[in-house]
This record gives C-alpha cells, structure tokens and sequence, in this order.
C-alpha cells in the first residue's frame, strides 16, 4: 500500500523541480529537452494515454465523468479531458492526474469556445460581416479569457472553412466565402485565443485549433459530413489559405475533418496531415481528430475494422483520438506486433507534452482553477460591452427603402415573433457555458428603451409549423402601432453542426403573416436571426426594411435595439452571397467566366437560366448605412506594376448623408488573361474607415506583385505578367474601375 501511494509522489516531487524553470523565456531547445526527460519515464500505455482525449457528461446537477474514464486518468491512460469545465470541476480532474497517477502528467482541458464562452458573441458569420478586425481579435481574447478562467486551456476554434454553400448548417461558424478575409480573420481569432505574443503559459491565454482540416465547408449537396471533390488547384488557391494563415498566426493545434479529400478521408490523409500540414506548411504542433473520426474510416470504407482505422490514422500522422477509444484499444498491440513503430508514438507524444509546457502545465498544473478570478472575470461589465460592440458591428441593413429605419423613439411599435421574445436563440449554435437566463430578448430590450406602454406584442407564429391561429391577434395588434416590427428567422438549432437545410427559406408561416402585416399599409421591418444566408426574395419584396442580426449574442436584444433607434448606424457587409432562391446555390462572388458569358449579345446560347437572373440577391460584401457614401474614380501612382514594385491605387469616399457612419471600402483585382481561366473578382484589400456627415477622406490601396500569384498551369505557385482590372467600391457588384498591367 506504501509503495502505491509513494510512486506517484516521488513522481510529481520530480517534474515539478525538474520543470519549474520553465518560464516564458523557455526556447525551444530547452522545453524539447524537458519533453525528452518526460518521454524517457513513460511507458507505452502511458504514451498512449496521451494521444486519447475523452468527453466528460454532464446531468442536471453539473459535470461528471463516467468512472471508467477517471480510472483512465488515474492509470495514466487518458492525458485530455473536454467538456468539462469551472475551477471546481477541473481542479477534481487536474488533481487525480496529478496527484494519483504515476507519472502526474498534467491533463490537458478543451471546449467548443466558439463565439464566446459564458459572455457571448455573435455568431463566427455574423462577426465577420463587421469587417472589422481588432473587434473580431477582441472577441477571441475576452473568450480566451472567460475560458481560461473557467479551467479550461484549449478551445476547438477557429474554424477556418471555407464555404460557398448555405444549405450547410456549418457556415455559421466560419467567416464567409472569400479566402483573403478569411485568412484575416483566422489569424486575428488564433490571436486573440492565444495573445499577440503566443504566450501560452500567459494564465488567461487558451491553445488555438485549427479546424477542420481540410476543405469540409464543400460538402457535396451542402449535406453535413458528405463527401468533398474538388480540383487541387482549387483547394489550394480558395480553401487552403485561412488554415495556413491561423498556422502562421501561431496556432499549436489542428483538428481533422470528417469528410474525404481526393477520395482519402481527411483522419487517414497522409498528404494532408503530413506533407502538407507538417512538410509544407511547417506546422509544430500536434493534431487530434474530430469526434469519433478514426472509427467512421470503417464507414467510409478505408478501413475493414476499427484497428485498420486507427493504423491508418497514426501513420497519416494524427497524433490525438477523440472519444473513439481506437488508440487506446488497438495501439499498443500494434506496436508490440511490430505493426507500427514506436517512434511514431514517440513523435505523437513529444508534440502534446510540447504544449502542454508551453501552456506552463507542469509549472503549475491548477493555474487555470483561481476560483476568484473566475467569479471576477466571468460576465465581466467590460466583456458584456465588447459583446455589444461586436453585435452591433456584426449587424447588416439589407434594405431601408424610405428611410424606414432609424425608429423614432417614442413611436408606437408593434412587436411581432416568437422570435422577437426569445433569449435562447439570442445565443446561436455552439453557445457554449452560455446562460441565457442572465440576459434580455429583443422584446425586452425594446420595451427598456422606447417604454413600455410605446411597445406592444403579440406572437403571430412559432417559428416553424404552419399553425396561423395567432395570426388575427398579430393583426389587431399591429393595428394600433405606427410601425411593424417583425422579427423572423431560424431556430438556433437549424443552423451548426448536423443542421443542413435543402430548403433556406424563413421557415414556416412566417413570412406570410409579414405579408398580412404588410397589407395594413403601415411601415414594416424585419429583423432576422439566423445562421446562413437564406432566400429573401418574399421578405426582401414585402418589408421596408430588412436587419440581419444573425444570432447576435448575450448583448444581442440591446444591439438590435440601438440599432434600430439609431443609437448605432450599422456598418456591417455580407460575407456570404445571399441567393435569390436554393437553384442558385452554390453561387460566391469570385466566380470564373465561361466560354459564353452572360453579357454576349445572344440572348439564348449564353451562361444563364431562364427563370431566375444570374446575379444574387444580396451580393458579396453587401450593406447598406443610414448615411451614403459616394466614390471617386481610381488614381494610379503607375499604370505598370514591375518585379518587387508596388502600384497605389487612391480613391477618396465621401460621406454624402446627413448622419456620421462607417465605411467598408473593399478592393478587388482580376487577372484577364491567365495560363489557367481566372476569377472574375478577387478581394485583395478592404479598410474600414469613419467618416462624419459632409467629411472625405482618401483611401489608398498598395499593389504589390505577390498579392496576384496563383497555382499556375504546371502547379507553380507565382505570378504572370499580362493585363489586370482594379476594383474599388462598396461591395463586390458596386465598384470603380481602372486597368494596370504587371510587367
């Protein structure tokens, strides 16, 4: 009995003098050699505890874990927990490992902090339409450390994937469609998970994931987890580039992806998770699968039985096993059979005990379980305003015909939605620790503001169903207002992970109680929650004015709110192309020409469909303010762009309305003759700039030779001389023009 309890002592008693001098100023040399002293102690089933990471459960009273799985720490046989989390939780977890088993390695603690971890923001789509960089690196930093506070020192974001298709649930936690906005914001987000500096033993920085590697926001159909084909031209200029910027931004953590690439699945793909991720894109950190990915290669088809999954996955070079238990089951009989070798393990194992040094783990494995820090930090008053300012930032006015919007306040407002009265669907998808009992509905918000005998509401209709019965009270209601606000959209749950839609119509009846309301004659605005671009078509004909909230957040009810009355101007600009109905999908921006566009004079053997135009219904980078914005022409400083030079391009903006407003001033090229066929558009700049009511202002673009390189013909990666179009303008269909050719 002494001896049980005395191994694991002398154990901690070792690392804990062998590590303290770990410091931020630790090189690398010095924590690989620290790795190696650990390394040399383990045995195999202990290596292998370290490449599997398990779910805790949860039941009414709080967090749990199943026994088996705290037996597994004890033995050293699980070195990741995810889903759990407060101080109180972890520190029970972080205290077995530590002080029970026998080498106390410290375990590592993940979460799906996607947008928020109790304080919450818009969702990942919404924050990218606000363009706006440092609040979008901001958001990442009070989740980091809203997290960090709560026990946890491991987020699975950011989701980097790409997507041009909005029946896929998933687009809600992405930044869009476009690869150079993307890659600006994934790096901003690894960011602001893990502090400008990458320092993550800093107590209130988390570890980065990026996920989900590689091109999974392609899913043929838009069906979530379907197969991915696609040219590998295409996803090396269009999908690739947000992983490889979150990699460079810092990022120590990549996290597979369910579907197949080039008929390999993403957890079996040596080409990705080796030559590409580690040979090519130099990446140092460690990879772990999404949930159960090892074991569905047996449904894929790659596999014949779990332990060919899990052989198929190690030598790909996936270092971790989500909830599978396929390592944990196979891998050791693996390696004694001479099946795989142990330097393989060895190499798995070194690059997690890697972070977990650098997160300062071993120096103090209960740094992230300050239980007052966290009562101090949690819902802090300076996180809830940054969540407000990224709701309102976020937020998309897709028509104001009239000035419809701003409200007057003190104007009779009729309230119409079940929507309009929900906290829950405040919060999105992926809402994390999010409570929404600690916060107010759009409802609420509005009666706050323009008193309570100025609002009145009614329901009208759930949000799904065809049940109209609410209809006739909705109607009476609005008749006694001077304005209509109907707030209309998804269930939070119709959008995330497993929510793809084949129809992205606002669902049930709706829209057709706003075509009702509408007939009153009384002015109607609708405001939108939702997780995708949806077909507005009827909306877009019926209502006066439309909002897109997304799902806006834990401040979601008071952003919509100033916004409405004018407290905020919006400034938000799509970041996905809104279809005008589901045959045009997928439709983005950057699409290529054909041989028979559709500008030819012909008006039959042309790119076109016979029903619907070919333009979109909101277009890419689309948003309209309650000012307005006029553009001058395009100045040059060259009309040639030479070898290592630079052209820049000027246009000045001015603001022409009569309200103080925010500009996103977005900037495009287009590569007219290419040894491959090339996008018609491509975004290579945007600046966000302020502009009071009458003020002009220059902005200036910088044009440099790398900025137009692509995967040519013979797969190089460079630039070809020839001539080139630049677009400067208020969205991807509104812009000035000039020409400059590259020499």
């Amino acid at each position: 009995m002494k001896k049980i309890i005395f191994l694991p002592v002398i154990s901690l008693l070792f690392f804990f003098s062998a590590c303290k001098s770990h410091n931020t100023d630790a090189g690398p040399d010095k924590i690989d050699s620290k790795v190696d002293s650990v390394l040399n102690l383990m045995t195999l089933d202990e290596k292998i505890g370290q490449m599997v990471i398990y779910t805790s459960d949860w039941d009414v009273t709080g967090p749990t874990l199943k026994s088996n799985y705290i037996d597994d720490i004890r033995k050293g046989n699980c070195g990741n927990i995810f889903n759990a989390h407060t101080t109180a939780y972890v520190r029970k977890l972080q205290k077995i490992a530590v002080e029970e088993s026998r080498l106390g390695i410290p375990l590592l603690f993940g979460y799906d902090v996607i947008h928020g971890h109790k304080t919450i923001f818009p969702i990942s789509l919404g924050e990218s339409a606000s363009w706006d960089l440092e609040a979008i690196e901001k958001s990442a930093r009070v989740s980091a450390v809203e997290a960090a506070a709560s026990g946890l020192n491991w987020t699975f974001a950011p989701m980097c994937d790409i997507s041009v298709e909005p029946r896929w649930g998933r687009v809600s936690e992405g930044a869009g469609e476009d690869p150079y906005l993307g890659s600006k914001i994934a790096a901003a987000r690894v960011h602001g998970f893990q502090g400008d500096n990458n320092d993550l033993s800093d107590s209130l920085t988390i570890l980065a994931c990026v996920k989900h590697f590689a091109a999974y926001g392609a899913p043929i159909a838009g069906r979530d987890y379907n197969t991915v084909d696609m040219s590998k031209r295409v996803f090396l200029d269009a999908y690739l580039p947000p992983y490889k910027s979150a990699i460079d931004a810092g990022a120590m953590s990549v996290m597979t992806s369910f579907n197949e690439l080039d008929g390999v699945p993403a957890t079996a793909n040596k080409y990705l998770m080796t030559d590409l991720l580690r040979n090519q894109l130099g990446f140092k950190g460690f990879v772990v699968t999404d949930y159960t990915a090892i074991n569905e290669l047996v449904n894929h088809g790659v596999a014949a039985n779990e332990a060919e999954a899990g052989l198929l996955a190690v030598k790909a070079g996936v270092d971790m096993d989500m909830q599978g238990e396929v390592y944990f089951k196979y891998l050791k009989k693996q390696v004694e059979s001479g099946q795989v070798d142990e330097k393989l393990i060895d190499e798995a194992v070194r690059r997690i005990l890697k972070v977990k040094f650098m997160l300062g783990l071993f120096d103090d494995p209960y740094k992230y379980c300050n239980a007052e820090r966290e009562k101090r930090l949690v819902y802090a008053p300076e996180h809830l305003q940054a969540a407000l300012d990224v709701a309102k930032k976020s937020m998309v006015l897709l028509k104001n015909a009239n000035n419809t919007l701003p409200l007057e306040k003190g104007e009779k407002i009729a309230v119409i939605g079940e929507l309009a009265n929900s906290k829950r669907d405040l919060l999105g998808s992926w809402k994390a620790a999010g409570d929404w009992d600690f916060m107010k509905s759009i409802l609420d918000e509005i009666k706050t503001y323009n008193g309570e005998n100025n609002v009145l509401y009614s329901e009208g209709c759930k949000m799904m169903g065809d049940d109209r019965s609410g209809f006739a009270a909705a109607i009476a209601t609005a008749r006694k207002a001077q304005k209509i606000i109907m707030v209309i959209g998804e269930s939070c749950d119709w959008s995330g992970e497993a929510a793809s839609r084949t129809n992205i119509q606002v669902p049930g009846v709706q829209t057709e109680l706003l075509e009702k309301l509408r007939a009153l004659g009384k002015p109607v605005v609708v405001v939108l929650m939702n997780g995708r671009p949806l077909d507005l078509t009827r909306e877009d004909q019926t209502a006066d004015a439309i909002l897109e909230a997304w799902f806006p957040g834990t401040m979601g009810g008071k952003a919509v709110t100033q916004v409405l009355f004018g407290e905020y101007n919006p400034s938000g600009k799509l970041t996905m192309t809104f279809p005008r109905n589901v045959g045009q999908v997928p439709i983005f921006y950057y699409e290529k020409n054909t041989g028979r566009p559709i500008y030819l004079p012909n008006d039959k053997y042309k790119s076109k469909y016979i029903d619907c135009p070919n333009t979109p219904l909101y277009p890419f980078g689309y948003g309209l303010s309650y000012t307005t914005f006029e553009y001058s022409d395009i100045t040059l400083s060259s009309n040639t762009l030479k070898e290592n030079g630079k052209i820049e391009a000027t246009v000045t903006v001015k603001n022409t309305g009569s309200r103080d407003g925010d500009e996103v001033v977005e900037c495009y090229v287009r590569d007219l003759v290419g040894s491959i066929t090339r996008p018609v558009k491509e975004l290579k700049g945007f600046e966000k700039i302020k502009l009071k009511a009458g003020e002009s202002k220059p902005v200036i673009f910088t044009i440099t030779p790398d900025m137009l390189a692509f995967h040519q013909l013979d797969m190089s990666y460079g630039t070809e001389p020839g001539d080139y179009k630049l677009f400067i303008g208020t969205s991807s269909a509104d812009v000035k023009e000039t020409s400059f050719k590259l020499e």
